[in-house]
């Protein structure tokens, strides 16, 4: 299952000057977020990043900036509303 946060609230950015393609972002992130193109990761799709830090955290040229745990919470928050399990 594809999970999603809250539309275009991510605090998921690239540097593309320092961003070299080398694809750890690619490989680290847990929900397909970014892709290789261009020499460069990009953003594929926002709203599927958690905000886990996966991807800054193991970027070794430190081109990938997110507040950590932001959309974690409220998947947690919604999971709560709904009496479910927490999604990440």
């Amino acid at each position: 299952m594809k999970l999603k946060y809250l539309k275009n609230v991510a605090s998921l950015s690239i540097n593309c000057c320092k961003c070299t393609g080398c694809g750890v972002c690619f490989d680290v992130c847990p929900h397909e977020v970014f892709e290789i193109s261009g020499k460069k990761a990009v953003i594929k799709d926002l709203d599927s990043c958690m905000e886990c830090g996966a991807c800054s955290k193991n970027c070794p040229f430190n081109a990938i900036a997110v507040s950590k745990g932001v959309g974690c919470a409220i998947a947690v928050l919604n999971s709560k509303k709904k009496n479910g399990e927490c999604c990440c």
